[in-house]
């Protein structure tokens, strides 16, 4: 789909590069607060099927479920298909206490929701062009020139691959890990690469999983169990790569016998309801999410560990946060991208992502190891956690955006 890109005023407020769910969400929400926006992205993303279920969820946090109420999409979301989860239950297979939240505990009426990336996309997608912003797709992007803010108003000129350019007071990069746009602007990554890989699947249980969210510890990574619809489950197994291989490519009633047992058999007997699918797991951090007139946002910004399902929650925390700055700009009459502005969400921004990515990392290398003292230590650090409520509400509040 190629919208002309012209916009009413000479040029745009905003030039959004990437058209996932961190992407869409942002141009949706600068287009709701009446600034004139472009959606620049390389494919148009697939038709998602219900029939076909997506291997890529997320657990969704209420913090986000709001910014997708405020653009009028949730709606359609939760009424295709999105699972809430009540209770959630952490424990470390060297032994230990269990960590465990609860909803009705909490005064919550869920803990989050499991939903399909390409059920968000979708949903996403189709609102851009009724919200008035206007799309370059397919389209990437190759130059980058960012005028001196000094003088005038200062702005960006974004070329593309077919020669045609966009003008706009900003940009914003949320083309993911592998960003085209922040390697133009000139921002380093730190990376680390953990030597894993996540492998994923749809299960049945032999036991209902009861809108419960289930992960377990295991020496050589975190195994998650999430409840989906129609009784299935959604793993997120993170495993060194050899052993990875090792299980993505045996006979599916090894498999389900190697992923019962390592489960520790919470859902009864676990039987394959998918192809299985493993990806690489890294981490990589941005620098700095500004560079003059261009903003990280999402993958683009930070790519996290997924044993805490946080990956998107970050990336969409990034848009309520500065959809809250220009909302505040435009009551009180003033510039959206004052360099002040930007700067202050890019700090604050970048400082919350720093300590949530290096916590994740943190996590998966102490419970992934086998080494006497930490597997001596790290049950009771999950029971201590459990035993005081004060402690549970604030991390569960943290996890939730609240």
């Amino acid at each position: 789909m190629t919208v002309s890109a012209r916009s009413s005023r000479g040029r745009f407020d905003a030039v959004v590069v990437g058209g996932g769910v961190v992407g869409i969400a942002c141009a949706l929400g600068m287009a709701d607060a009446g600034l004139d926006v472009a959606l620049v992205e390389a494919t148009e993303p697939p038709a998602w099927s219900p029939a076909k279920p997506d291997l890529r969820v997320y657990a969704f946090a209420p913090d986000n479920a709001a910014l997708l109420d405020r653009l009028n999409v949730w709606e359609e979301v939760a009424r295709q298909r999105a699972q809430p989860y009540r209770r959630m239950r952490v424990w470390d297979a060297a032994g230990g206490d269990v960590l465990e939240f609860d909803a009705d505990e909490l005064a919550r009426p869920q803990l989050g929701w499991i939903v399909e990336h390409g059920l968000l996309v979708e949903c996403l997608w189709r609102q851009l062009e009724r919200r008035g912003v206007v799309v370059r797709c397919p389209a990437r992007v190759t130059g980058l020139v960012v005028s001196d803010e000094g003088r005038d108003e200062g702005g960006v000129r974004i070329t593309l691959d077919d020669g045609g350019t966009l003008d706009a007071r900003i940009a914003i990069a949320a083309d993911g890990g592998q960003s085209a746009l922040r390697e133009l602007a000139g921002i380093a990554t730190d990376d680390r690469d953990y030597d894993q890989l996540g492998l994923v699947a749809y299960v049945r249980s032999e036991q209902p999983h009861a809108q419960t969210a289930f992960q377990r510890f295991l020496p050589g990574g975190p195994l998650a169990l999430l409840p989906c619809t129609e009784g299935r489950s959604s793993i997120v197994w993170s495993l060194p790569v050899d052993e990875a291989r090792r299980l993505q490519e045996m006979d599916a009633t090894a498999f389900n016998h190697e992923l019962t047992r390592a489960s520790d058999a919470c859902l009864g007997r676990l039987e394959l309801d998918s192809v299985r699918a493993a990806f690489p797991l890294r981490r990589k951090l941005a620098r700095a999410q500004r560079a003059e007139r261009v903003l990280l946002m999402g993958d683009a910004a930070h790519v996290v560990h997924p044993l805490a399902g946080q990956g998107v929650n970050l990336g969409l925390r990034d848009v309520s946060a500065w959809l809250r700055g220009v909302r505040d700009a435009k009551a009180k009459g003033r510039d959206f991208d004052a360099p002040a502005r930007l700067q202050r969400w890019a700090r604050e921004r970048r400082s919350d992502n720093a300590v949530s990515t290096l916590a994740f990392e943190t996590i998966n290398r102490v419970y992934s190891n086998d080494l006497p003292v930490t597997t001596l230590l790290r049950g009771h650090a999950l029971g201590i956690a459990g035993r005081v409520p004060m402690l549970r509400h604030a991390l569960w509040r943290h996890a939730a955006g609240i």
